[in-house]
């Protein structure tokens, strides 16, 4: 009896998840757009991969198509409502990282594409990082509540935090399954103690032009200049990440303060909805 009820729960919360996206979408012509567009071109994608034996694209295009529905999920989990504008943001940036990032290589063809991702990944990690934050201040239940610069604070912090263990799941992916997540960045100068044999003060070589790479097997590489094994890519994406994560916390404190409540605001700051919420002004009565 209690797994026939569980199953029936379980069902019955697909049914509004699946109602509740089919709605969402079509009451916006814009969403509707972008979501048939997007779905379009990836169901293509995973047809032609499959049909070519690449199905390691095929997982990922796969992939990408679930992730679409993250926002209806998160909406329907935190009872958060998503504006249009941070929606399409979310879905464009799934497409932009998979099919046509790692499918169609535009991380190789374009060197700005991953800073692009990064940058918009800090605005929608901190995005939700505020909504989150803001279920606890409008919260029945919580005698709790966050000025609107301390809300911006936690919600860069959020954003900042999601961005620095995905550089430690790429550090593990290169470390264990020998990839190449975390690129390479050729330097004609360095600075390091351990070149300097009488103390800690660095040593600076400037103007490297060349670097020979020998190994145990004979084999020897040239490179025009000095090897940096993935540390500037690291810190250049969570310097990206933060700067996209600054970008939306200056809009969401604007948007929570009493000074300014804009249009440009509304379009990319969640709301929490329901009855287990209220508004702040209502709170302080």
């Amino acid at each position: 009896m209690k797994a026939k009820n569980k199953r029936q729960s379980k069902e019955s919360r697909l049914g509004r998840f699946r109602k509740r996206f089919v709605k969402k979408v079509r009451a916006n012509k814009l969403s509707f757009s972008v979501y048939v567009l997007m779905g379009a071109i990836t169901v293509s994608v995973i047809v032609l991969t499959a049909v070519r034996r690449q199905f390691e694209s095929t997982f990922t295009a796969c992939i990408s198509l679930i992730l679409f529905l993250l926002p209806t999920f998160v909406e329907e989990s935190f009872r958060i409502k998503l504006p249009t504008a941070l929606e399409i943001v979310a879905v464009l940036f799934v497409f932009c990282a998979n099919i046509l990032g790692e499918i169609g290589a535009y991380y190789t063809r374009f060197p700005f594409w991953d800073d692009m991702l990064h940058y918009t990944s800090g605005f929608i990690f901190a995005a939700f990082g505020f909504a989150l934050v803001d279920i606890f201040n409008r919260h029945r239940d919580f005698d709790f509540h966050l000025s609107p610069l301390f809300l911006s604070i936690v919600a860069l912090c959020f954003s900042v935090t999601v961005g620095a263990l995905w550089e430690l799941f790429e550090f593990g992916a290169d470390l264990l399954l020998h990839t190449d997540m975390q690129k390479d960045t050729v330097i004609t100068q360095i600075y390091s103690a351990e070149l300097n044999p009488n103390g800690q003060a660095p040593v600076s070589i400037p103007h490297i032009t060349e670097t020979v790479i020998k190994t145990a097997d004979g084999a020897v590489y040239t490179l025009q200049g000095y090897l940096d094994i993935g540390l500037f890519d690291s810190m250049k994406d969570l310097l990206v990440d933060l700067a996209g994560a600054l970008l939306f916390c200056i809009i969401g404190y604007f948007y929570t303060s009493n000074s300014a409540k804009g249009r440009i605001a509304k379009q990319f700051v969640p709301r929490v909805e329901g009855e287990l919420f209220v508004h702040e002004d209502a709170k302080q009565l």
